[in-house]
């Protein structure tokens, strides 16, 4: 009976929705977060270094949809295995103090930063290139932006998309995701 309780709950454990754990800013915190002193141009580097592409998630203190992403894509055993194999990740966060040096030099807040970058939702994610040219501003560089939060199938394949850096092929990433969502669910 022991054996079959313990079961039971492991079972409904893993059929639960996961909780993000949330940090003092109110931000969701990921354990694949990087904890950068948020210079685009060094985190850039170091995610080369590593042999890893860069990604920048922009959130917000109670934004339903960060949650969404948090606890029912990123909690994803397969998303969550494809970022932290392939991804250097650092949060911004739309209202917040911290300052951040832009791939152009320039310093401010991130609040200013996002403004600057014109990212209007959370969470957006934007998607670097391997080298960002000399005076380019994060908006600039981006080769990819997600604003809003989309399932599981739509991250996996973007995240890939970008991988194989589909931005610079024939297929938008709409075609892509309708080919390889096929492919996924037959």
């Amino acid at each position: 009976m022991k054996r079959l309780l313990t079961l039971f709950a492991a079972l409904f454990m893993a059929t639960t929705t996961a909780q993000a754990e949330i940090g003092d800013d109110g931000l969701h915190k990921e354990p694949w977060f990087r904890d950068t002193f948020k210079d685009m141009s060094e985190d850039l580097a170091e995610a080369g270094e590593e042999g890893k592409r860069f990604m920048v998630i922009i959130e917000q203190r109670g934004c339903i949809y960060c949650s969404k992403m948090h606890e029912e894509v990123f909690s994803d055993p397969a998303v969550k295995q494809l970022i932290e194999e392939n991804y250097f990740v650092v949060q911004l966060n739309m209202f917040g103090d911290i300052e951040v040096v832009d791939f152009d030099g320039e310093a401010m807040a991130e609040k200013d930063m996002v403004k600057r970058w014109n990212a209007l939702f959370t969470p957006t994610i934007l998607f670097f290139p391997e080298e960002v040219a000399a005076g380019q501003t994060g908006a600039e560089a981006a080769v990819v932006t997600m604003p809003g939060a989309f399932g599981k199938w739509t991250t996996i394949n973007l995240l890939n998309w970008v991988l194989e850096k589909g931005y610079e092929g024939e297929e938008p990433f709409q075609k892509y995701h309708a080919r390889k969502f096929s492919e996924q669910q037959g």
